[in-house]
């Protein structure tokens, strides 16, 4: 196991001013939860640490692809960002934003939801006042969000709970 941290503007946020020390603790203790888990499962993984944004970003990768196969679908790396969030949490106290990417699985996913956003677009350049997207997570409603903006649309979320999702219309 081979753990790298890559910081970037630990301080730059948007949402608030984010000690970068706090930051780069939390990113150790994700490390090292995710490091054992790992160990448990008898997975082999590299852990890169990176801060950016006022966020950790820890991502799991592998030489040996199988190893990560499981880990890496997108419900497993939901749940295991929020346990890895939890194992901060219980040690720190603070509530953790970190993101977790398992065998470049956030990419994936980026690259499928830059896809939705295409057909939606245009669905309503077809005509249709609007295109509601399926329900997903904060952080892919964000990245959805920025995607839309850049192709010169409007977007917000609607929806409670499991079933929030994001309605597209023209700006």
């Amino acid at each position: 196991m081979t753990v790298t941290d890559v910081t970037e503007n630990p301080t730059e946020s948007v949402d608030a001013p984010v000690d970068a020390e706090a930051l780069l603790d939390e990113g150790d203790i994700a490390a090292d939860y995710l490091e054992e888990l790992l160990d448990l499962a008898d997975l082999d993984g590299d852990l890169e640490i990176e801060t950016r944004a006022g966020r950790v970003y820890l991502s799991v990768e592998s030489e040996n692809a199988d190893d990560l196969r499981l880990l890496s679908k997108p419900d497993v790396v939901s749940a295991l960002q929020e346990l890895t969030r939890l194992a901060v949490h219980a040690r720190t106290g603070e509530f953790s934003r970190l993101i977790l990417d398992v065998g470049g699985s956030r990419d994936a996913r980026a690259q499928e939801l830059a896809a939705l956003v295409d057909r939606a677009v245009e669905r309503i350049e077809g005509g249709a006042s609007s295109a509601a997207l399926p329900p997903m997570s904060s952080y892919e409603r964000k990245l959805v969000h920025d995607l839309v903006a850049e192709r010169g649309f409007t977007s917000e979320s609607e929806g409670e709970g499991a079933e929030r999702h994001t309605v597209i219309r023209r700006a």
